[in-house]
């Protein structure tokens, strides 16, 4: 019996976001289509009715994990209990949670060092989210010279998602936690 458009929707984005938490959760090159599908509760034979490749997968399962840590980080700033929105954002990504959820955290620190390597459709999916963090980040600074508030906005972002990799990537927990909190301290000052 075949799919209505609906159900077939349906199982795409179901596809895209396993793969998005599969591949932040032990790499995209770690991670097979096969797993993927398994993941989503579906057979292998069945992807390439839906994807021409892995890397259209890759780059769809970016471009919907950007969007939702921009969601996070809108959520962040909109609920900010007297913070000011910056700082709230900041707050939430340097946070444990963020650090201990791998497979639903970030792209960009999950999985940095796979992107930069990536064909140029996923690698502009990852700049087209960053792009809107930056945004995100520039009309919640202190700054009131836009161009100003953006180099902001650039530094900031850089700390923080390197923060949260290399938080990820020690051994030690309290350094990983000294990671986090002092990149926090310190761009709370800036």
């Amino acid at each position: 019996m075949k799919k209505s458009k609906v159900e077939t929707a349906e199982t795409r984005r179901r596809i895209v976001e396993t793969a998005g938490r599969e591949f932040r959760r032990k790499g995209v090159h770690a991670t097979g289509l096969a797993d993927v599908m398994a993941a989503a509760g579906l057979t292998h034979g069945g992807f390439y009715r839906h994807f021409q490749s892995k890397d259209q997968l890759v780059a769809e399962a970016c471009a919907v994990g950007m969007e939702s840590i921009v969601a996070k980080a809108e959520a962040a700033a909109s609920q900010s209990d007297g913070r000011s929105g910056l700082e709230a954002i900041i707050a939430s990504y340097l946070a444990i949670n963020h650090r201990d959820d791998r497979s639903g955290g970030c792209p960009l620190a999950s999985l940095g060092s796979e992107l930069a390597r990536a064909d140029d459709e996923t690698r502009a999916e990852a700049s087209a989210g960053f792009l809107k963090l930056v945004e995100l980040l520039a009309k919640h600074a202190r700054r009131r010279k836009p161009e100003l508030a953006k180099s902001d906005a650039l530094f900031a972002l850089s700390a923080m998602v390197g923060a949260v990799t290399l938080s990820r990537i020690v051994s030690d927990p309290d350094l990983s936690t000294a990671i986090l909190s002092d990149t926090r301290r310190h761009l709370s000052l800036a």
